[in-house]
């Protein structure tokens, strides 16, 4: 498919303001969702049948402090993140819409078990990043992991996209990492993450052909 060279002034023409609207209204359901969820979530936390559970992996590696990575290091990259995506129109319709139901779907799992977060993890501190991060629920929400998770959808999406690719793709990476080394996720949280965002990425692209044949689209010259 060629069309011309498409700009953000575009989804706002009769031909895509309603996917736009769609977009939108699902990433405030998404937000509504995360929200109810992270209170459900802290509130069950608190209960004494939130017991931590053995870890292969986390039994056996130390404990290092990486939240500059975790905490700031996130928000900088959703940051930067959506700036790359708003400077690709064409992938805007598809990535809201991926966005919000990888935020409601990871929400619904986090609501269905509640185990206790690894004992000697490294606690998010007091400051105005802290908090932001701690809203999102990347602290007491465990599975799957949001840190992991998400980059590696970014990655599928703009996969045919090589270097933007490997950036995401390492993202995924260096937070994988960083998120087990300082025990704020369990192993399986991590592991899991990946096949989520796939799962994810076929579902939106099931129910949104049109969204993705736009980003598949060639401008013409």
């Amino acid at each position: 498919m060629q069309e011309h060279n498409f700009t953000l002034k575009d989804l706002f023409k009769r031909e895509w303001l309603p996917s736009l609207i769609s977009a939108l209204t699902l990433l405030v359901i998404a937000y509504i969702v995360e929200h109810y969820t992270n209170i459900y979530a802290f509130e069950y936390s608190l209960r004494p049948t939130s017991n931590h559970v053995g870890d292969l992996i986390l039994d056996n590696i130390p404990v290092i402090d990486l939240n500059f990575i975790i905490i700031e290091g996130a928000l900088l990259s959703i940051v930067l993140g959506t700036l790359f995506v708003l400077s690709k129109p064409r992938y805007v319709l598809f990535t809201l819409k991926s966005l919000a139901l990888f935020i409601i779907i990871r929400a619904l799992f986090v609501s269905l078990t509640h185990v206790g977060i690894y004992p000697e993890h490294i606690t998010p501190g007091l400051g105005f990043f802290d908090g932001i991060y701690l809203y999102l629920n990347f602290q007491t929400g465990l599975f799957f992991s949001g840190h992991t998770g998400l980059p590696f959808l970014m990655a599928l999406i703009f996969w045919k996209k090589f270097p933007v690719r490997i950036v995401f793709l390492s993202l995924s990476f260096i937070f994988a990492v960083a998120v087990l080394v300082a025990h704020t996720h369990y192993s399986i949280d991590v592991f899991a993450a990946p096949f989520m965002a796939y799962c994810i990425f076929k579902i939106v692209r099931h129910f949104f052909p049109r969204d993705y044949e736009l980003t598949e689209s060639t401008p013409m010259p």
